[in-house]
């Protein structure tokens, strides 16, 4: 009888512990996402290391769900629903709605809407920052697991890693600027291209 006092005691403490653990870092998420999605909008320089999506470096411009990423290769728009990339080797713009991942392989910042559904989430302390991993819920998601470095300090995140099947990308951000952005550079102007080939892959 003591044995079994000792495991259901046992049990609801590590409950308790995966709970409370879960609520932290739900609020060092939550702490991240209001300075990184603040209304005005925020920009940061990001490099990409990925088997999946390749290896690149660039800038990135973001206000809400919205962004704008440049790159030596391509140029990206996004809107909040349609994504333009324009790709310089080939003087190409394909127009398209992404997917979660393919979204997140541009805009690091993703994870701001993302984590507050079919995550579950846990933390750690490691230095100077706090390391959130998250572990999908469902398995078909197009990203299954994500770690996520935040600033103690300031909260803004400094790498992001996203597991696709069993191919990790790593991207890792620097230069962090809160700095409002205009609408208008979320959307892809054809006047600015004006040689470029569109093609519509909706």
């Amino acid at each position: 009888m003591k044995k079994i006092v000792l495991v259901s005691f046992m049990l609801l403490f590590a409950l308790c512990g995966n709970a409370q653990n879960a609520t932290q870092a739900k609020a060092v998420l939550d702490k991240a996402a209001s300075v990184v999605g603040r209304q005005g909008g925020a920009s940061a320089d990001f490099k990409i290391a990925s088997a999946k999506y390749g290896n690149t470096t660039g800038t990135i411009y973001i206000k809400g769900n919205k962004f704008h990423a440049r790159t030596p290769q391509a140029v990206v728009w996004y809107n909040g629903k349609t994504q333009w990339t324009y790709m310089k080797n080939t003087n190409e713009v394909n127009v398209s709605t992404p997917s979660e991942a393919q979204k997140m392989s541009m805009n690091p910042y993703t994870f701001i809407t993302m984590y507050k559904n079919g995550y579950n989430l846990g933390v750690k302390t490691l230095g100077s920052r706090y390391q959130v991993h998250l572990t999908a819920q469902n398995q078909k998601r197009s990203v299954q697991e994500m770690y996520i470095m935040v600033n103690a300090k300031s909260y803004v995140p400094t790498e992001v890693k996203m597991r696709q099947g069993k191919t990790w990308t790593t991207i890792a951000i620097s230069n962090f600027k809160a700095k409002n952005q205009s609408d208008s550079l979320f959307v892809f102007r054809s006047k600015d291209y004006p040689s470029a080939e569109v093609v519509d892959l909706r």
